[in-house]
C-alpha cells in the first residue's frame, strides 16, 4: 500500500513540474535562452561528408554565437539559409525546441561520380547533378576522365552515375567512364581487359541490361579477357573486338 502511494505522490510531483515548466514557457518564451545546439546528419550511411561540428563552425563563421541569446531573437530561417551555403549540404531544417534548444537537420549530398577531366578540373557530381567540390576523398566512386565538360556532367552524365550507384551489379563493376570528343561514351570495368564502347549516352539503361546479358551468356563461358572491346553503340547486338584483332559479332535480342 504504501509502495503504491509513494509512486501516485512521484507521478503527481512529476504532473506539477510539467505544468509549472509549461505555463513558465508559454508566460514568459521571450526571457528563454537558447542553451544548446543540436545538429542531425543525415543520410551518412555510405559516406560522411557533413560533420556536427562542421555545421557548428560554418554557423560560427557568421559570428553567430546562439548559446545564450534570447530564443525570440534568434531567426532560424537565417540559420537555414547559412547551413545551406555548406557545399555538401543538400537539404537543412532548423526550429527551435522546448528547453531553449535549436535543432538543425541537415541532409547531406551523396556523391556518385568524380570527375577528373582534361581540363584539369576535379570535383563531384552527386545523385541530383550538382557539382561538390572535391575537398574529401570519396572512395569507390568511378572516375569521369576526358572530354567531359560540367553543362553535359550535370545535365545528363549525372543520371548514367545514378543508375550505377543504385545497382549493385554495376557499382562494384565500373571503374571509370570515359567521355569521348562529341561526348561519346566509354565504360571501364573493374573486371576482365576490356573497354565498353557505349556510344551516345541515350538509353543507357538498355545497352547496360544487354552488356549484363553478354556478361552472363558469354563471357562467363569464353573468358573475361578474351575481347579487348566491346561495342553497345547497335540496337540488338554486340560487337566484339578479341585481343587477336579479329572481328566477332553476337547478338542478343
Amino acid at each position: 500500500m504504501f509502495k503504491k502511494i509513494l509512486i501516485i505522490i512521484s507521478i503527481l510531483v512529476v504532473a506539477v513540474y510539467l505544468v509549472i515548466a509549461m505555463t513558465h514557457l508559454n508566460l514568459h518564451p521571450e526571457k528563454q535562452r537558447c542553451r544548446k545546439i543540436e545538429v542531425v546528419v543525415k543520410d551518412t550511411s555510405d559516406v560522411d561528408l557533413i560533420t556536427k561540428s562542421g555545421v557548428i563552425q560554418a554557423l560560427k563563421k557568421h559570428n553567430l554565437q546562439l548559446v545564450g541569446k534570447r530564443m525570440s531573437d534568434i531567426d532560424t530561417k537565417v540559420l537555414e539559409n547559412i547551413a545551406r551555403r555548406y557545399p555538401m549540404v543538400s537539404q537543412v531544417e532548423c526550429y527551435k525546441t522546448l528547453g531553449g534548444k535549436i535543432r538543425i537537420e541537415v541532409v547531406q549530398r551523396i556523391p556518385i561520380l568524380h570527375v577528373m577531366n582534361d581540363a584539369g578540373e576535379d570535383y563531384y557530381l552527386d545523385n541530383m547533378g550538382h557539382i561538390i567540390p572535391a575537398q574529401t576523398s570519396v572512395t569507390y566512386r568511378p572516375i569521369v576522365t576526358g572530354k567531359v565538360d560540367k553543362w553535359f556532367a550535370s545535365n545528363f552524365l549525372y543520371k548514367l552515375g545514378v543508375y550505377i550507384y543504385y545497382n549493385s551489379f554495376w557499382r562494384s563493376a565500373i571503374q571509370q567512364i570515359n567521355v569521348l570528343p562529341g561526348w561519346d561514351i566509354e565504360l571501364v570495368p573493374r573486371i576482365g581487359n576490356h573497354v565498353v564502347y557505349m556510344g551516345r549516352i541515350d538509353n543507357f539503361d538498355k545497352k547496360l541490361d544487354r552488356l549484363i546479358m553478354f556478361y552472363q551468356r558469354g563471357l562467363n563461358k569464353v573468358g573475361w579477357n578474351k575481347y579487348s572491346n566491346i561495342s553497345l553503340e547497335f540496337d540488338n547486338q554486340i560487337i566484339c573486338t578479341k585481343h587477336t584483332n579479329v572481328m566477332t559479332n553476337d547478338s542478343i535480342k
